[in-house]
């Protein structure tokens, strides 16, 4: 049954962008120009199209497109703030060469033996590090399901246990509310050792 919806599905994907082939002037047309019909060249067309369309927008219109638009909400007050605000937790988030968001981690809050998904945003704390006995690191306990807001905490790094999944997984199980509980490649290779120990 999977299959044959899957086949249905695809085969409506196909017919539905083949008749987007009928857009094009009666002299361009496939079948007229080939004297024959191609099943899926309205896909291949489609395909042209969006990256042809991605290529201009990222690299002519996309960027002037940005900066005008980001310069005229940086006029109005409370949408700047609110969308400077965010546009620098996603920049620190989705960045590949970002320092924050190395580790997930399980934090005890908001009480003891309750515990909480957080990541580790740094370890370099300077003068709060000073004033603490123990030594602390920042973490980030985002709530679910939206994962941009939430609480920074700073904790004895004594205090957190580090998890083996990405950081990728750990927002994937806030934003589902705990729903989607990942199996990390790391925690399966983790596992198997132990058992191969025994």
């Amino acid at each position: 049954m999977p299959l044959g919806i899957t086949f249905l599905v695809v085969r409506a994907i196909v017919g539905f962008l083949d008749k987007s082939l009928l857009l094009l002037p009666d002299a361009f047309q496939p079948d007229r120009l080939l004297g024959f019909n191609i099943p899926g060249l309205g896909v291949v067309l489609a395909v042209v199209m969006v990256l042809i369309t991605g290529m201009i927008m990222a690299n002519l219109l996309g960027r002037r497109l940005v900066v005008f638009w980001e310069s005229q909400l940086a006029r109005i007050p409370l949408v700047r703030t609110i969308y400077s605000a965010i546009k620098q937790i996603m920049e620190a988030v989705l960045a590949t060469d970002a320092k924050s968001f190395r580790k997930v981690l399980l934090v005890e809050y908001p009480r003891k033996g309750v515990w909480s998904l957080a990541f580790m945003t740094s370890n370099d704390l300077g003068e709060v590090q000073d004033k603490t006995i123990a030594n602390v690191i920042s973490v980030f306990i985002p709530t679910t399901p939206n994962p941009t807001s939430g609480f920074v905490l700073m904790v004895p790094e004594s205090d957190v246990i580090e998890l083996d999944m990405s950081v990728e997984e750990g927002l994937k199980m806030i934003i589902s509310m705990g729903v989607v509980v990942p199996n990390s490649e790391a925690y399966r290779k983790k596992v198997q050792q132990q058992h191969s120990v025994e």
